[in-house]
């Protein structure tokens, strides 16, 4: 009994594996190499164009692409340079001129030259009246 029941298994086992291997066979007919090729090679022209598609998008947009950081922090330290010696400047060249007259010595009216302060200066004043209050 043992025995016709291993092979009845074996039956359908052998049977099943005909099957599948019918079935593997009808696949492989309505399957040709040659549409697998073709179909892979649309698969890879397609992940091609994905890829270039995601670069572009990537790549940064206007002309900062196109420069140098060494270049550019050359142009930041020249402009900062320039500021800073316009400021050391100003006080000498923005000074009120007095005005050239000749009046007799005896005439002569003394009075005090009012000074601009500068916004930095106008600033704290009033930043350290807040502060007194």
């Amino acid at each position: 009994m043992i025995m016709l029941e291993g092979a009845k298994a074996t039956t359908e086992t052998v049977d099943a594996l005909r099957t599948g291997a019918a079935a593997m066979k009808a696949m492989q007919k309505a399957t040709n190499i040659d549409d697998v090729d073709k179909t892979m090679d649309e698969i890879n022209e397609q992940t091609e164009n994905m890829k270039q598609i995601q670069e572009a998008l990537a790549a940064p947009i206007g002309a900062a692409a196109d420069f140098d950081e060494d270049e550019l922090e050359a142009e930041l330290e020249e402009l900062e340079g320039a500021e800073l010696e316009e400021m050391l400047l100003e006080p000498a060249t923005t000074a009120p001129g007095a005005p050239v007259h000749t009046i007799p010595a005896g005439r002569q009216q003394i009075r005090p030259t009012a000074q601009k302060n500068s916004a930095d200066e106008d600033e704290l004043a009033a930043l350290q009246a807040e502060m007194a209050m």
